[in-house]
């Protein structure tokens, strides 16, 4: 079996999750996990048939190759793969085309061959990089869980110094992405519940690592995806590893956070074959593991919220999710993500209370007060180079909000702001934010409100 290497010799301590024996929590303040390359093709958890399917789809789709090439594809060394391309071809399914450099050959399909990779792709065209076992996919997960990390209170701060926001709400923010629990934003629409949601990542170490796929008793489940993960390049490879060059059956991540509203479907939170290619993807909250995962807009998904709260209930007490595959195969991998809950309706109307009592961290995010209304709007106007009519912010609070009993909510500055700018670009004139282009925003925000 594969094992994640760290970037220092420091002693780690932690303790073993009840669900998946074996396994320990590790401190990462004292160790970033990094997958390091096995020594031999049994420590990748691997036997030869499982790269059987891969190397005859690969020729198949892609026609001749030599076996460094094949080798490359698979994203293991060549001293792996060559043993196994001997196999193919002493049993009839692969022949040598022709000679390839360094004693290597071209490798093309037999008559056997063919007949064999046609039956694979029937099951699935993957042809990618090798896949990752589970006990190595796990040892990762609870390596990086998000539960081991434990940022400062500085840090916290940091990361949402962009907005403003109050002590209080900083505080509980802060506590919940220290715990690494499941977490609720609720209040009015407009105060930055979304925005609150997508940093909570920022004060946490920035890097994963995933494995582009999972071994699966001959299925391979794929879980690194393009479209959501953001592939980070190598830093220098003298201070990656203790011991060697990583394992690139892994990709090096920025540590996901992936957000889903409306269009959250039960498709989502299974595995689901493709019908086209035939290749399983990973539900979307195995995706998230060790990152965040936000339910904005949360009780006005595709599905009921009782369908996603039952299918839900039980991994986020235990913390382990048992995925039903396409196959009617049934494993068991780690929840292991910050789980956060946004929404502008009443929670107690939303779900009952077995469910928000595993929900620990329950955060209403208010209306600014009118001090931070202004604050904001000035700090607005700074950053997009206005300059304000004198009277022009305490005129705009007086006649706008206060007289027209609205409240005060965030979104309302850069709403306004917008429009203002818009308008002065329209008509070619200065950046200035005076009583008629107070008006028109106005008008334009607020007259169908």
């Amino acid at each position: 079996m594969a094992t994640g290497n760290t970037v220092t010799n420091s002693e780690l301590t932690g303790s073993t999750s009840p669900f998946f024996p074996g396994i320990t929590t590790r401190t990462a303040s004292a160790s970033r996990f990094v997958p390091t390359l096995p020594e031999t093709l049994v420590e990748t958890g691997l036997e030869f048939k499982d790269l059987f399917p891969l190397i005859l789809r690969n020729i198949f789709l892609h026609g001749y190759q030599s076996g460094v090439a094949i080798s490359r594809q698979l994203k293991l060394p060549f001293a792996f793969v060559e043993p196994v391309l001997q196999t193919l071809k002493s049993d009839q399914l692969l022949a040598h085309k022709g000679s390839a450099p360094g004693n290597d050959y071209l490798y093309e399909l037999g008559l056997r061959g063919a007949e064999q990779a046609r039956m694979v792709l029937e099951r699935s065209t993957y042809c990618g990089a090798a896949p990752v076992s589970i006990d190595d996919y796990v040892a990762s997960v609870m390596r990086q869980s998000l539960r081991n990390l434990k940022p400062t209170t500085q840090e916290i701060t940091e990361a949402f110094s962009d907005l403003v926001v109050s002590r209080l709400l900083l505080g509980q923010i802060g506590q919940a992405i220290s715990s690494g629990k499941a977490c609720l934003l609720y209040g009015p629409p407009g105060n930055g519940k979304t925005a609150i949601a997508s940093r909570v990542l920022r004060a946490i170490d920035p890097v994963v690592w995933i494995p582009r796929s999972l071994a699966v008793g001959g299925e391979v489940i794929r879980v690194f995806d393009p479209t959501i993960h953001q592939e980070l390049p190598l830093p220098d490879s003298d201070s990656l590893t203790i011991d060697g060059q990583p394992d690139e059956r892994w990709v090096r991540i920025a540590r996901p956070t992936i957000t889903v509203g409306g269009e959250l479907t039960m498709n989502n939170l299974e595995a689901t074959l493709n019908p086209f290619t035939r290749i399983i993807e990973a539900p979307i909250h195995i995706k998230s593991n060790c990152g965040a995962l936000i339910i904005d807009d949360f009780g006005r998904q595709r599905i009921s919220v009782e369908e996603l709260l039952n299918r839900w209930i039980v991994p986020m007490d235990r913390r382990v999710d048992f995925v039903n595959l396409p196959s009617g195969r049934q494993i068991r991998l780690p929840f292991e993500q910050l789980l956060v809950f946004a929404t502008n309706l009443d929670p107690r109307k939303l779900c009952e209370e077995a469910f928000l009592r595993r929900i620990p961290y329950k955060i209403e995010v208010f209306d600014p007060t009118e001090t931070q209304f202004r604050n904001l709007f000035e700090l607005r106007r700074q950053q997009m180079g206005f300059e304000f009519q004198p009277g022009i912010l305490d005129y705009l609070v007086e006649y706008h909000f206060k007289r027209a009993s609205r409240p005060f909510r965030f979104c309302h500055v850069s709403d306004l702001l917008d429009q203002a700018r818009d308008f002065c670009e329209f008509h070619n004139r200065p950046l200035v934010f005076n009583r008629d282009i107070a008006e028109i925003a106005v008008l334009n925000c607020f007259s169908a409100m």
